[in-house]
């Protein structure tokens, strides 16, 4: 049976075969005698996506009192959950992450810890996932970004909106009637900026 260590775009974390591009975690959130979850869904404000493979490094999923693994179909769905990257596996993506995080959002000199607290703002409304307006017409959104319409999440890639499951991406007639934003803002306004969000191959169709 698959391990509960897998999240939606909503940040929601189920059990499912497939695994995706990334792993990250949010502090200690699991049982590591039993390998499932606590009731509690986040243990510490740094909600980050990692690497699967570093260094050769291996670890033993769940088998310690450790971090959580958690994993993600790609750096999009880890955006809209409310992940950033990893400063340690990821440094150079982070550096870059930031770099426009702080264009995007017109400030300088910002920490990671000051980056977590407005993603924590903004990913969460009284422990549920937040969701938000739309800021411009879907199809002028950036590549990467995540919008919410009842119980399904889509991907926006090239101004068309990509339906989301844990096994990928599939294109999907339907116009969205006022659909909201998954992304956090801030990050939104982050791709904006530039940065480019990993995206899984099935959303190239």
């Amino acid at each position: 049976m698959p391990l509960q260590n897998r999240v939606t775009p909503t940040g929601d974390v189920v059990a499912t075969p497939h695994r995706g591009l990334f792993t990250g975690n949010r502090g200690i959130i699991h049982d590591p005698a039993t390998k499932t979850l606590l009731k509690k869904r986040w243990s510490s404000p740094a909600w980050i996506t990692c690497l699967c493979e570093f260094r050769g490094w291996r670890r033993p999923v769940m088998a310690r009192r450790s971090w959580t693994e958690l994993f993600f179909l790609d750096e999009a769905t880890a955006f809209a959950a409310g992940h950033r990257p990893c400063f340690f596996c990821r440094r150079d993506d982070a550096t870059r992450f930031r770099s426009l995080w702080q264009d995007g959002n017109g400030v300088k000199n910002i920490s990671a810890k000051a980056i977590d607290a407005v993603l924590h703002r903004e990913r969460l409304d009284r422990g549920r996932k937040r969701l938000h307006a739309l800021p411009i017409p879907l199809a002028e959104l950036p590549d990467g970004a995540m919008v919410q319409q009842g119980e399904e999440s889509f991907l926006v890639t090239q101004g068309k909106a990509l339906l989301w499951s844990p096994a990928g991406y599939a294109p999907d007639a339907r116009t969205l009637d006022r659909p909201m934003l998954l992304t956090p803002p801030s990050t939104l306004r982050a791709i904006i900026a530039g940065y480019q969000p990993v995206l899984h191959p099935t959303a190239r169709g």
